[in-house]
């Protein structure tokens, strides 16, 4: 009989539709976003913006990738609708405009103006 520390997992549904396109990049303990979980593994989360959270960004991590042991490959979403509220560190304005073919459903664009009812 096996007998060992029970682990349980959850991932926030971050997808805001079932079309979205991803390309694989490598991950590594360095990249932004990194934590450390309960077991000591360090773990890029599902949905880290990459490579950074700023004017830099490509676009959004879809897995969680265990880098303990090494670099890993990681597919990054680039196009596609996403809710940022369920991220796990909200994207950055700056993120949001470099990740120009990525759409968000719950953010209102700050450069236009808000419907009004009619």
């Amino acid at each position: 009989m096996y007998v060992g520390k029970k682990v349980t997992m959850s991932n926030i549904n971050f997808l805001a539709s079932e079309h979205f396109i991803s390309f694989t990049e490598q991950v590594d303990e360095n990249t932004v976003g990194v934590i450390t979980d309960d077991l000591g593994h360090k773990v890029v989360p599902a949905g880290t913006v990459f490579p950074s959270n700023d004017a830099k960004a490509k676009g959004i991590t879809i897995h969680e990738v265990n880098v303990s042991n090494g670099p890993q490959p990681v597919g990054l979403i680039v196009e596609g609708w996403l809710l940022a509220q369920r991220l796990p560190v909200m994207p950055t304005d700056e993120a949001m405009k470099a990740m120009t073919s990525i759409k968000w459903r719950d953010v209102e664009k700050k450069d236009e103006p808000a419907e009004t009812g009619k």
